[in-house]
């Protein structure tokens, strides 16, 4: 946790610099210094984003490993989350047109459309997500 606490500490100081300059060079640079800091903010957050999904994909490949099976590309956690991400960006103005020409039931076509496509991909990316795994021999399941 110390690591967090540094980079929150990094961030506080370079908040407390972008509201000095603003102080110094007064309210028509407010803009500028905001959009400045909020970059930074973003490439903190990417930053996060992007080693969280690493050690991830690290994990997976490990747990792959003692597994005895090579990762497919298609099971990928970045694969899930962007289209999961789409999916809901999409489900927002399809859910407005719908509702709107159809009114609820135009509305409930729209989200059991979404909830199908998105459980076609989570069956095309995870095989015996929804299915009855069979256990192998010896692990004293066949009982």
């Amino acid at each position: 946790m110390t690591g967090m606490d540094g980079r929150d500490t990094e961030l506080k100081k370079e908040l407390d610099a972008t509201l000095q300059t603003r102080r110094e060079l007064g309210e028509e640079y407010e803009s500028a210094l905001v959009d400045s800091f909020l970059e930074k903010v973003d490439q903190r957050i990417d930053g996060a984003v992007e080693r969280r999904v690493r050690r991830h994909l690290a994990e997976q490949q490990m747990t792959a490993a003692r597994d005895g099976r090579t990762p497919r590309p298609t099971d990928s956690f970045g694969e899930r989350f962007g289209f999961g991400i789409v999916s809901l960006v999409l489900a927002v103005p399809l859910s407005g047109i719908g509702g709107g020409v159809a009114g609820l039931s135009g509305l409930l076509v729209t989200w059991a459309g979404v909830v199908a496509v998105n459980v076609v991909q989570a069956a095309r990316t995870r095989p015996g997500l929804f299915g009855r795994r069979r256990p192998h021999q010896g692990d004293g399941l066949d009982d």
